[in-house]
């Protein structure tokens, strides 16, 4: 199970960074769910929302804002999505 959930969790890190490539002002960046999504990945408001819209159609899930409001880090939305999915 342990395995599952690692697995699972590189999916997501995967498909965050490709998501991430998208908003992000750094073109080729390799995430690490340690990285700060405003410092680390220059994500501001408006572009952590259009990043969670998108994460929403992928994952067919309702990230409510006040989760949102919270996702300090990579590792907060890998978290979200991992026991979300």
């Amino acid at each position: 199970m342990q395995n599952d959930l690692h697995d699972m969790g590189c999916q997501v890190l995967y498909n965050l960074q490709n998501v991430v490539r998208q908003y992000s002002e750094i073109e080729d960046i390799e995430l690490t769910e340690d990285m700060v999504l405003r410092s680390d990945l220059g994500v501001n408001s408006f572009e952590l929302i259009q990043l969670v819209c998108e994460l929403e159609d992928i994952y067919s899930v309702e990230i409510p804002d006040r989760v949102v409001s919270g996702f300090k880090t990579v590792r907060d939305v890998v978290t979200f999505l991992k026991t979300n999915e």
